[in-house]
């Protein structure tokens, strides 16, 4: 079962790291559509909210410039690591992500 939070949109297009209850997420802005991921990077760590989105959708990690897509959180640059991408809506009122109990 999701819960779901509303988020604040961030302004521009640079991913940032916020804190819903005790978790960490990386949320960003693409095509004007808002995307959360893990906070981390699932090879080394990385803080994904240092890292960019680029032209094609994937996020960088900082670290390795390990490549995520932000629609499936499959790795693009070949290396086999999933990054856990987190549900978004738009509703009426603004953003919402839906994160399982």
């Amino acid at each position: 079962m999701l819960n779901w939070y509303k988020l604040e949109e961030p302004a521009g297009n640079s991913p940032v790291e916020i804190k819903i209850g005790s978790k960490k997420v990386c949320i960003t802005m693409h095509l004007d559509k808002l995307q959360a991921c893990a906070a981390r990077c699932p090879h080394a760590g990385g803080a994904m909210a240092g890292g960019y989105v680029d032209a094609l959708g994937n996020i960088v990690c900082p670290v390795h410039h390990y490549r995520f897509s932000l629609q499936n959180g499959r790795n693009t640059s070949g290396e086999g690591y999933f990054l856990k991408i987190y549900k978004v809506e738009e509703r009426e009122d603004g953003w919402y992500i839906g994160l399982e109990e």
